[in-house]
């Protein structure tokens, strides 16, 4: 599997002339993995459970990749039940009720 790995990204990294694509790794999927399911869940022991890590300390380490407080987003609103339903099929993310302006407030990475 490996090597089969190797070989896609050496053609990737001349394809596409990107030498940065060495960088990736195998393991690189893993830290991916645990990042995003740590994002999504906020629960680092569901985390740590995926992951088989017996000590917390570990898990810390793969869900670095991304600083997700630093990005930006699309920020939408709904006023019923239609436009919700047509943001959350645009992947937008639930965030709270406004309720002076009696909105629901939706957000998506750009």
């Amino acid at each position: 599997m490996r090597n089969n790995f190797d070989k896609q990204r050496r053609r990737l990294i001349r394809t596409l002339q990107n030498p940065k694509l060495r960088e990736i790794h195998l393991h690189t999927f893993r830290h991916w993995k645990a990042t995003m399911k740590y994002h999504k869940t906020k629960n680092i022991k569901f985390v740590q459970y995926i992951l088989g890590h017996k000590k917390l300390e570990n898990t810390d380490i793969y869900t670095h990749l991304i600083n997700f407080e630093s990005d930006e987003w699309h920020v939408a609103h709904a006023r019923n039940l239609e436009e919700e339903n047509r943001l959350i099929e645009a992947a937008f993310e639930y965030v709270r009720y406004s309720q002076k302006d009696e909105v629901a407030i939706y957000r998506k990475r750009k």
